[in-house]
């Protein structure tokens, strides 16, 4: 099993969720964030970091981000993207894409 980063991070690669993952699977490129399901342990650490509500357990993906699944795993693959391990700069404020629930 694995988590999978959908269509809300395009845009803002906020990096929180790479601080609590114990197996350092994410990877990224310029737009976004994904998780490599080959390395997933499948904890769940990540998604209650995501301040934009875009990691899901591979079972609760919505319907219209299925697509999602594919891209992480083609993504962490074909070595187009590169390991995040460290908080960094989000690409833009996340005010300007999303509204957090208070």
């Amino acid at each position: 099993m694995t988590n999978v980063v959908t269509g809300n991070c395009h845009g803002c690669r906020y990096t929180d969720c790479v601080l609590v993952c114990p197996v350092d699977c994410f990877y990224g490129d310029d737009k976004m964030l994904y998780i490599n399901p080959e390395e997933c342990i499948d904890c769940g650490a990540c998604i209650a970091e995501c301040p934009v509500e875009a990691i899901f357990y591979i079972d609760d993906v919505p319907q219209n981000q299925q697509h999602w699944i594919q891209i992480n795993a083609d993504k962490c693959e074909n070595g187009e993207t590169t390991n995040i391990c460290k908080k960094e700069e989000p690409l833009s404020k996340i005010e300007e894409i999303h509204t957090i629930p208070k």
